[in-house]
């Protein structure tokens, strides 16, 4: 989906935190890399491609926003990372043994034909992986909205056609209609302890749904909505941070 230009620098101090809340997950799901080959789509700012290094996978980053793949080459410049974005990649078939897709699928204008994507550039019986939110960060956004009197901060939805349910269940007919096989789906949890000037700094950004909503609001509700956040954060601060609840669909499946 658009709406990600230039974020780099808000999403590394702000989301890229939170999304990394399935990374010990995901390195246990596909274990040491042992020198095989791994594309991570949607490496953002490259901590997790950085942490598959660590454990011995060939890593390459797959990130098609600038500033993101700045931010990467500068934080972690032993992971290549490419402009490229699903669904078509610019790889041949089977050209690695594994490829990730962390909080991907649920940004793309079509998850099914980018998880089969995913497949397509996998080698047989290579490994695919990918996550989808269950519990999202929106649900505080959408409490702010509320507080303030403005149409929720829900972001952007897919077509009834094109989206799929967002559960472990929703999330894993999708991916078995796009082809993938041997498949298994859990559910993570954790909780994101963040501070106010993080989740401040992440709208005034632009970051993700909450963020593009914000930015389009007029000077008028950017104060509304600002009042509203600031006393949602002094009712919910405990140590200087609040602390979020999230969970996420982890899928693991094979190319044919």
């Amino acid at each position: 989906m658009s709406g990600w230009n230039g974020v780099g620098a808000a999403y590394a101090a702000s989301y890229a935190d939170l999304c990394a809340g399935t990374t010990q997950v995901i390195v246990q799901a596909l274990g040491a890399g042992a020198q095989r080959t791994l594309l991570d789509v949607g490496s953002g700012t490259g901590s997790l491609a950085a942490k598959l290094a660590e454990d011995g996978w060939v890593v390459t980053g797959c990130e098609p926003e600038p500033t993101m793949r700045s931010i990467s080459s500068m934080r972690h410049p032993n992971v290549p990372v490419i402009c490229g974005t699903l669904p078509s990649l610019a790889f041949a078939d089977g050209a690695f043994d594994c490829v990730t897709a962390n909080f991907v699928l649920n940004h793309v204008n079509d998850p099914r034909r980018s998880a089969a994507e995913m497949l397509r550039v996998t080698t047989a019986g290579g490994i695919v992986l990918a996550t989808t939110w269950t519990a999202t960060p929106s649900l505080f956004w959408v409490s702010v909205c509320e507080r303030a009197g403005l149409g929720p901060a829900t972001g952007e939805r897919l077509p009834a056609d094109k989206d799929f349910e967002r559960s472990c269940a929703g999330f894993g007919r999708m991916l078995q209609q796009s082809g993938w096989q041997d498949l298994t789906v859990s559910e993570t949890h954790w909780t994101w302890h963040a501070n106010a000037e993080v989740l401040w700094s992440s709208v005034t950004g632009g970051v993700a749904g909450a963020g593009a909503f914000f930015l389009s609001l007029d000077e008028r509700d950017r104060r509304q909505f600002q009042l509203a956040f600031d006393e949602l954060c002094n009712e919910r601060v405990v140590d200087g941070t609040i602390a979020l609840e999230h969970s996420a669909a982890v899928a693991t499946g094979h190319a044919g």
